[in-house]
């Protein structure tokens, strides 16, 4: 077993240190094996008067997540790190003197031990990202400003921004009413995509965009 042990910890050592190098020069990525696309096609007329959120996205994706937790553990990144340290714990346990089958299982529990645990790593990593950037689905309901006109009728996208999560965005906004120009304040009233909105102009009164929601 020796051989093989060797042989793990040498191809995994060399693909994680070719791994983290491409990650500090901004070329490393995260692949899973069998992963499925999830998304939407928003952004044109079309797609005015369906709701799409990017919350609602997120929570598809999450339970699809949990219904193939086992197999979305399985990325390269998991099993260089599994694969590295099978060997080097299986080296570690014979220079103990321990026998064959003791140390291959103190491999395997070493090699499931890593790839757990840079399984979870990645995730918390996923939430940072997440947690800091900005959700769409939020956006309705708050006010924000028209810096390149808005056909009326959906006649084709205008510019709004508006600050949200204390930032200010640019998103991409439709209208089923008449043109609002530049300048103008609206309310977002739909989400149409993950960077499109509809809106409406402020003076509408509040009982009219409760019947456009």
């Amino acid at each position: 077993m020796t051989t093989t042990f060797f042989a793990c910890a040498l191809l995994g050592g060399t693909l994680l240190f070719c791994q983290t190098l491409l990650s500090l020069i901004g070329l490393g990525g995260e692949h899973a094996f069998g992963d499925d696309v999830l998304g939407d096609d928003f952004g044109g007329p079309e797609a005015v008067g369906s709701v799409g959120s990017t919350g609602a996205a997120h929570d598809a994706a999450a339970a699809h997540q949990g219904s193939t937790s086992f197999f979305g553990i399985i990325t390269f990144r998991t099993i260089v790190a599994a694969l590295t340290f099978f060997g080097l714990a299986g080296l570690a346990a014979e220079s103990s003197q321990l026998s064959t089958l003791p140390s291959l299982a103190i491999a395997v529990a070493a090699g499931l031990a890593a790839m757990y645990s840079v399984h979870w790593m990645m995730l918390q990593l996923a939430r940072l990202r997440t947690d800091g950037s900005v959700r769409i689905d939020r956006a309705v309901g708050m006010t924000g400003t028209v810096y390149l006109k808005i056909p009326g009728h959906l006649g084709g996208p205008g510019k709004i921004q508006l600050n949200l999560q204390n930032r200010t965005v640019e998103l991409s906004a439709w209208t089923e009413k008449v043109e609002i120009p530049t300048g103008a304040t609206v309310v977002v009233t739909r989400i149409v995509g993950t960077d499109s909105v509809e809106v409406l102009t402020s003076a509408v009164p509040a009982v009219e965009r409760a019947t456009a929601n």
